[in-house]
């Protein structure tokens, strides 16, 4: 038989797994991305739960662990950088709020590309303009102007993907979370240490630092506000946004700020959900972020991610037919995407209250945390089900 010629569009976290797993499956694999060259550094993120069994069945879990940001914790901090709780990467066994295999994004996709490029054609600096199933096959117009032709189409492109729109149109929801995130990396310095330190400002806002494993040291900005076009600014505006949101921050938030002009990563986005009715449409699937982003409060991306990948290549494995894989790519996905989704809408605000005395109880609350007696109780709140989906073995015809 032929094998099936795929085009998956996204070359992060999804895009890549993907493109492993149906090369395994003896498919013809080609993944575009927009970005002209391999994208380094990113946020950390973790990998924990079902997404930890997608790695080893990959054979990656030894390289993610050589190329953690070897986090000892998160400290919450006040104003004058004293801990007011803090929480041990073990804590929760190695899954609570700092998980045991930390990782910059950059890092995990660079594992994932290289662990894919012997078998799968990656394509920088491109990116569909147009896409049309004729129900036969998907013909693609890229933006540099070639077209191609292939049996299906994966959109792996994140959560304000393009392609997605285009295919889906009025069907694509986005919940919002009412919530800004800025992420961008700066000099490190001897206080940043090992440990995420996290310090609340009132006004519903958070600075926070976390350690890489570059030698540099990644920041991250919050504030609550509805969607109000930020994320669309030019990156002089953004800046000019940000410091004036922290200017009255203290702690080290100055440091923080005066890093913005130089920063050439600063990711600036409003936090929300993808909700979708379905997600395939003809020859073509979602996957990922496009089709049901938790949203990074939920702590499961990249679980998502990976097991997303991991399921539908082996659907389509399993089934000649694409039209049943990616029914059964649903069904077994939905429950488990539900529950990650199932983030209520003042989480925001538990995380960074807006008076004093909010954010003292809740330092008092996480001292808490850890304490024997209440130990089990926290890890059901700190700790993503990130577990809760049963992963068949595809490569083995009685692995159900």
């Amino acid at each position: 038989m032929k094998a099936k010629k795929v085009l998956v569009s996204g070359a992060s976290i999804a895009g890549p797994a993907l493109a492993y797993w149906l090369s395994r499956q003896g498919m013809d694999v080609t993944v575009v991305e927009r970005a002209p060259a391999f994208r380094d550094g990113g946020q950390t993120i973790d990998v924990r739960g079902a997404g930890r069994i997608v790695v080893q069945r990959m054979g990656l879990e030894g390289q993610i662990r050589a190329n953690t940001t070897h986090e000892q914790g998160i400290a919450f901090v006040d104003r004058g950088n004293q801990t007011k709780a803090f929480i041990d990467v073990d804590a929760f066994e190695g899954d609570g709020p700092i998980a045991e295999l930390e990782i910059l994004r950059g890092e995990l996709a660079k594992l994932l590309i290289r662990h894919s490029q012997d078998r799968v054609t990656y394509r920088f600096g491109d990116s569909i303009e147009t896409i049309e199933d004729d129900g036969e096959q998907v013909q693609v117009r890229f933006e540099q102007g070639s077209e191609q032709v292939y049996d299906l189409v994966i959109v792996a492109e994140g959560i304000g993907s393009a392609t997605r729109n285009q295919v889906f149109g009025d069907e694509v929801q986005r919940r919002p979370l009412n919530l800004y995130t800025a992420y961008f990396t700066v000099p490190r310095q001897p206080s940043d240490g090992q440990v995420m330190r996290w310090y609340n400002i009132p006004g519903g806002r958070c600075v926070c630092l976390r350690p890489d494993n570059l030698g540099t040291t990644r920041a991250f900005l919050s504030f609550q506000q509805a969607p109000s076009g930020y994320e669309k600014l030019p990156k002089d505006q953004q800046v000019s946004l940000l410091k004036h949101m922290f200017a009255d921050a203290g702690w080290e938030t100055p440091r923080v700020l005066a890093a913005l002009e130089d920063a050439t990563d600063l990711y600036l986005d409003a936090v929300g959900q993808v909700k979708m009715p379905r997600w395939s449409k003809g020859r073509i699937a979602l996957v990922g972020d496009a089709a049901y982003c938790a949203s990074p409060i939920s702590g499961m991306g990249t679980s998502l991610g990976l097991c997303g990948a991991y399921v539908l290549a082996g659907e389509l494995g399993r089934h000649a037919d694409h039209t049943q894989a990616f029914a059964a790519y649903e069904k077994r996905l939905r429950p488990y995407v539900t529950q990650a989704q199932s983030v209520p809408g003042f989480a925001p605000r538990l995380a960074s209250p807006h008076s004093r005395l909010g954010i003292a109880l809740g330092h008092a609350v996480l001292r808490m945390a850890t304490a024997p007696g209440l130990r089990s109780l926290f890890a059901k709140i700190l700790s993503p089900k990130a577990d809760a989906i049963h992963l068949p073995n595809y490569e083995d015809p009685q692995g159900m």
